[in-house]
């Protein structure tokens, strides 16, 4: 049982969700600074058990947890860029995370649960759709009548990404190395699938283009896929990255990258403001997260090998059995 301090909640727990790190977390953590044994786990939602006297807060209410510690102090975080905190502490990567069954965080980490949103849903938010809203809308500054390309399609983030894009009218174009993944996304709202594959892949971009490129490229593959995503940009286009699941040493085609004038993005969870603007967003426009599977949590194993095995289309939920808090 985890210990509230002064200003935290302490949350039961209702519903998690894996991502790439959690499996990264589970097979070495090697890298990220942390301390065995320690809870996985950085989405969550679920019910305040306990909170100080006067919070905002109440108990019974149900809430999605914004998963990092951060320290309030230094420039980052007081220019209301907190995602970049020089001492910042990731639930599930430095200290305890949500695969638990009661978590404690600092008040000012929880949002109200989108009433729409079941419990697997509103945990999705915390943070593949949150990375996905910071990546499109602060990062990638996404316009009305721009064309968006979002690779990988089926990986929580990229799904959440056309998700968002077509609930605000964003013409997207996604790419799979799998047709039923593509298929499942047109009717997610995605304007045209490609094969990642595919020999003419260029060519179906500039067809679906008027010759000309997309405005945007949204990816989080890597290596793989960077000098298609570079060539798929119009000039002055775009590019934000938030992974590299295929590698980290692509090559970086300077002479493209400077002729075009393109420019490249980093980009990486996001922050308390744009979590709020994310759960405003889905609430407005009723959007609901894809769910792939679900899970309880004593069958965690059998989902981190699903999502190992790159099976999955959308978020893999974790659910939690609701047991009596222990004295």
């Amino acid at each position: 049982m985890p210990l509230r301090r002064p200003g935290e909640v302490l949350v039961r727990m209702r519903a998690s969700g894996l991502n790439r790190v959690d499996l990264y977390m589970r097979n070495s953590g090697t890298g990220i600074t942390h301390e065995l044994p320690m809870v996985m786990g950085l989405d969550g939602a679920g019910v305040v058990e306990e909170a100080d006297p006067g919070s905002r807060f109440a108990p019974g209410d149900p809430v999605v947890v914004y998963p990092v510690r951060t320290c309030g102090r230094c420039e980052f975080c007081l220019r209301g860029e907190e995602v970049l905190c020089t001492s910042a502490r990731y639930l599930g990567e430095h200290v305890d995370g949500t695969l638990s069954d009661f978590v404690c965080v600092p008040e000012e980490n929880l949002l109200p649960k989108p009433e729409h949103l079941d419990w697997v849903e509103a945990a999705s938010l915390c943070v593949a759709g949150l990375t996905a809203w910071r990546m499109i809308h602060t990062k990638g500054q996404v316009k009305p009548g721009e064309t968006v390309l979002v690779f990988g399609i089926g990986g929580s983030v990229s799904l959440a990404a056309l998700q968002l894009l077509a609930a605000g009218g964003i013409r997207t174009i996604v790419t799979s190395r799998d047709q039923a993944k593509l298929d499942a996304a047109l009717k997610l709202g995605a304007f045209a699938g490609i094969l990642t594959d595919s020999d003419g892949f260029m060519d179906e971009v500039m067809g679906l283009t008027g010759g000309r490129g997309v405005d945007l490229v949204i990816e989080n593959v890597g290596k793989a896929v960077w000098p298609q995503a570079m060539r798929a940009l119009v000039r002055g286009g775009r590019i934000v990255t938030c992974g590299a699941t295929s590698g980290d040493d692509p090559s970086a085609d300077l002479r493209r990258l400077f002729i075009r004038q393109l420019q490249v993005l980093g980009s990486t969870l996001g922050t308390r403001s744009e979590l709020a603007e994310l759960v405003e967003f889905v609430g407005r426009h009723q959007v609901r997260p894809h769910i792939d599977s679900v899970y309880p949590l004593t069958r965690v194993q059998d989902a981190f090998d699903r999502m190992e095995a790159g099976r999955q289309f959308g978020k893999i939920g974790i659910t939690f059995e609701q047991k009596s808090r222990p004295e």
